[in-house]
């Protein structure tokens, strides 16, 4: 038998069919995870066509995108249109008999937050759903990808999809982790080496010792940004910190069965002698804070940094793109990036609006206030977070920081309820797109760690966080 990648045993384990010899498959899938703003077409096929949804049980609906974030939560969306998707989606659920997370329900919030605190997710599972970011699951030894409208429809009618196996690619990581750093800087450091289609057409296995290192919310945060490279899969290994962080969870199971199905996980993992398609190695041993600079997440650099000179770059259309991003941010090629002031800043989203990210972005504050020109909020991942968040006491130094506190929800990480920024204004933000408009037509966006959106927030412009909590923490 041939030595096979993690990838390519999911895949094995999951075709029903072969299609063709150019690797096309009939796929089955485990579950799917939908949300009010990508799944209104596929439920009006289904009822145009009078198809029932094969497997509801593997199905969650959970609004999460459109919805609003004020900190007192009703059931009334912003806008018309945001109202009708929730509406069509609640008589989706009650039509086809499927489980819905809705506005009011305390398991609400971000679907790839919400996921896993249902304990949906378990390894050698291969998830679809229609957002890029299902990518997340790979930190449980899942293979989680995002699907389109009509993918959705024939997922919900057949339980399977016509799939078509992707290369494989290993990103080694190695090195302690610098103080300061996190999982963050190590996926925005990938981004930056190989670029924004670095790993189109692959699915990416991330091991390493720093990989092993990390924390289940970290490495959550690496497969969820790792589609930010165009791959359209991401999968750690299994390990024992998946099973410490999801056992006990409410759709888990118990007893014997759990004790089986551990058996039969830790048996997930790439044979020694498997062949990737490409291989590279990351080393964190040196690696400083990230910030994005332009209008790509690969356009990114370490906060100490300059705002890159077109005028140096020989490739005339990588000197264009330089161009085109530099205006579109409003900065002048050579000034430091620290130097840059910010009107906003923003903690939340499924890449880091967990828990872990809450407390580092609050062991950053301490005792400290925002500066006073910068609107800080904060939006948990879910109602669950926010929960916890307010037991631990990290609301309270939010909110004595001048930061608002608010409800669960994809919010200002793309911009579709009231959480908005206006023209011009420029945010330091803790999501994973920074393309022209995401947060609000004409709206600037800095990537960066939680904690750096939090020494931003402090400092009224990018810095580093490092120096911040030397020199005052």
């Amino acid at each position: 038998m041939a030595n096979k990648t993690l990838y390519e045993k999911l895949i094995d384990q999951h075709v029903v069919r072969k299609l063709d010899d150019e690797g096309h498959v009939l796929l089955y899938i485990d579950r799917s995870i939908l949300n009010e703003y990508t799944s209104p077409q596929a439920f009006s096929g289904l009822r145009e066509h009078q198809r029932p949804v094969r497997h509801p049980a593997t199905i969650l609906l959970n609004v999460d995108h459109v919805n609003p974030t004020r900190p007192e939560r009703d059931e009334a969306m912003t806008d018309a249109g945001g109202q009708l998707q929730v509406d069509y989606f609640r008589q989706n659920a009650a039509h086809f008999g499927i489980e819905l997370f809705d506005v009011m329900d305390p398991r609400q919030g971000i679907e790839h937050v919400v996921a896993h605190e249902q304990g949906l997710v378990m390894p050698g599972m291969v998830i679809a759903a229609g957002d890029s970011h299902t990518t997340t699951y790979g930190a449980f030894g899942a293979l989680g990808f995002g699907i389109g409208t009509s993918e959705i429809e024939h997922l919900l009618a057949t339980q399977t999809l016509i799939y078509r196996r992707l290369k494989t690619m290993q990103v080694k990581v190695e090195g302690e982790l610098p103080y300061g750093c996190s999982a963050k800087d190590i996926i925005l450091a990938l981004i930056e080496r190989i670029g924004a289609s670095g790993a189109t057409g692959y699915a990416i296995e991330f091991c390493g010792a720093t990989i092993d290192a990390l924390s289940m919310e970290g490495r959550m945060t690496l497969c969820n940004m790792a589609v930010e490279a165009g791959a359209r899969g991401a999968i750690i290994a299994p390990d024992e910190k998946v099973f410490a962080y999801i056992e006990g969870k409410p759709q888990m199971p118990t007893g014997d069965l759990w004790q089986q199905a551990k058996s039969e996980w830790l048996t997930l993992r790439s044979d020694e002698e498997a062949k990737f398609d490409h291989a590279l190695t990351l080393d964190c041993s040196n690696l400083e804070p990230k910030v994005t600079w332009g209008i790509s997440p690969d356009q990114t650099s370490a906060i100490s940094g300059r705002v890159p000179d077109p005028a140096l770059e020989k490739d005339l259309i990588k000197q264009q793109a330089l161009k085109t991003a530099l205006k579109y941010m409003g900065l002048e090629p050579g000034a430091p990036l620290e130097s840059i002031a910010i009107t906003h800043a923003f903690i939340g989203s499924c890449t880091n609006g967990r828990i872990e990210d809450l407390r580092a972005a609050a062991a950053v504050i301490g005792e400290r206030k925002i500066a006073r020109h910068v609107r800080g909020i904060i939006v948990p991942g879910s109602t669950q977070v926010r929960q916890q968040a307010e037991a631990e006491g990290l609301a309270r130094i939010f909110i004595d920081a001048g930061f608002e506190w608010r409800q669960s929800g994809c919010s200002m990480c793309l911009a579709m309820n009231e959480d908005v920024l206006a023209p011009g204004d420029r945010c330091a933000s803790g999501t994973n797109r920074n393309f022209p408009g995401r947060q609000g037509a004409g709206a600037r966006t800095h990537l960066m760690s939680p904690a750096m959106v939090a020494a931003a927030a402090l400092a009224g412009h990018l810095v580093d966080v490092r120096s911040l909590m030397t020199v005052e923490g």
